[in-house]
């Protein structure tokens, strides 16, 4: 056995696999660039280091169920002029998360309110913090289901053990009193402990409706927003932008005017006589 198919031995029993599948490449480079032997072992670790960092990045993007990979850099902020820059510049510096403060997207659906909730969860998974995205009435339906079964306290702690907790669309279909009660328990659970990355299409005014109880709103409100970010976004759908464009859908003032009906046209029956 050559001492190449030794090293891919020992690397393959030792779990280098990104080492092993480029190890001739960087002996090929080492002959030719004649590094020191740290160097050379510096540039070999690292492969490694790079590789099992991606892994570590891929499962951690995977556990956090997000609905799909948004960025930044994905968003247009020029057709949402209404949201200040500058706060999500901010809030990309994850301070809020080192604070456990909370960030609250407001606004119509359509307007990126999801969009910016998963970029900053993907921000803070690539920081090295564990993330976890569920919609309201998911959340809810499922520790609904786990108190009905006598399981509550085990499996709230899926949603208080993330450092950050993206909870999309709140206000889209109202709680009943058990689902206000566990919304509050888990607010209450992360309070000044981690982070809640909330999007409604609801003010803060209207959330007693959510609940069905001003007590236990404002009281959720309270916690929430103690230490928080809130983002109102007033536009426009984007989903509703490409529509627009190919002419399927135009805007209020941009419909042609709505002629009056016009008047039935009745023949009239003349009697012949013979």
């Amino acid at each position: 056995m050559t001492s190449i198919e030794q090293l891919h031995d020992t690397l393959g029993g030792l779990g280098l696999t990104a080492l092993g599948l480029r190890l001739e490449g960087l002996l090929e480079k080492a002959s030719k660039g004649e590094p020191s032997y740290a160097d050379f072992l510096l540039e070999a670790l690292n492969t490694e280091a790079d590789a099992r960092r991606q892994r570590y990045l891929k499962t951690r993007l995977q556990l956090a169920h997000l609905p799909y990979l948004k960025t930044f850099e994905q968003f247009d902020f020029g057709f949402q002029p209404s949201i200040d820059e500058r706060q999500i510049r901010e809030l990309r510096t994850l301070r809020f998360v080192h604070e456990a403060g909370n960030v609250c997207f407001l606004g119509p659906p359509g307007v990126g309110k999801t969009h910016l909730a998963v970029a900053l969860a993907e921000a803070t998974i690539r920081a090295g913090q564990a993330a976890y995205f569920m919609t309201a009435h998911d959340l809810v339906e499922d520790l609904g289901r786990a108190y009905r079964e006598g399981r509550l306290e085990r499996r709230m702690k899926v949603y208080v053990a993330p450092k950050v907790l993206v909870i999309d669309e709140m206000g889209y279909l109202p709680l009943d009193e058990l689902g206000a009660t566990i919304f509050f328990q888990l607010v209450s659970a992360r309070y000044e402990r981690s982070s809640i990355i909330l999007t409604s299409n609801k003010s803060y005014g209207d959330w007693g409706s959510i609940f069905g109880d001003p007590i236990i709103a404002t009281a959720i409100l309270d916690r929430l927003l103690h230490h928080s970010t809130t983002i109102n976004i007033r536009g426009e759908s984007y989903r509703l932008k490409d529509r627009r464009r190919a002419g399927l859908l135009t805007r209020p003032e941009e419909q042609p005017p709505v002629l009056p009906a016009a008047a039935p046209n009745r023949r009239i029956k003349r009697r012949h006589s013979e």
